[in-house]
């Protein structure tokens, strides 16, 4: 199942590739164009913190990330993360869509497409941990059915140095409509 998962994925003009050094360059300025979105993520992607944060992405550790590439642009990124193959779970998050792009159906279409390739390779539970600040991904991911589990309090120091409260959504595959 593991190598089966973190594989490139298509839908027309949309591509999700895996992240490596070689995007580095390319996601730099699609990260700073809203400087003031890293406050509510755990790691910052603003100019002053994206080389190390970009390391850390790419280094493994739990983490499979994509860049997000609509057409012959680079738009984003986005990862599985933490995949427990005997409970068949895996986490989507580290996603980030330039602001240009966001409120077009792309961030939908990057979801569908893990979602369904996820289900497809045999993950029944798909996790999403939102800070309990960022209500743009809460009704992002409410969109697509997933259902709030709880708050894990105080789960982690962002760096920032906020104590975070994450709320913890889920998807199963029986409860995917698409």
């Amino acid at each position: 199942m593991q190598g089966d998962l973190y594989v490139d994925l298509a839908d027309g003009d949309l591509r999700l590739v895996r992240l490596i050094e070689a995007h580095r360059e390319a996601l730099r300025p699609v990260c700073a164009a809203d400087a003031d979105i890293w406050t509510i993520y755990s790691s910052s992607f603003d100019p002053a913190h994206f080389d190390a944060s970009f390391d850390a992405l790419i280094g493994g550790g739990g983490r499979m990330p994509y860049a997000v590439i609509a057409g012959d642009r680079l738009v984003g990124m986005t990862a599985w993360l933490r995949p427990d193959w005997s409970a068949q779970t895996v986490e989507i998050g580290n996603s980030y869509i330039h602001p240009d792009m966001r409120g077009t159906g792309l961030n939908r279409r990057v979801k569908k497409l893990m979602i369904e390739h996820g289900f497809a390779v045999g993950i029944r539970r798909i996790e999403f941990r939102i800070d309990e600040r960022n209500k743009r991904s809460q009704a992002a991911v409410t969109k697509l059915g997933c259902v709030k589990e709880g708050v894990l309090r105080s789960e982690r120091i962002t760096w920032t140095g906020y104590l975070r409260d994450t709320g913890l959504w889920s998807l199963l595959a029986g409860d995917w409509l698409g």
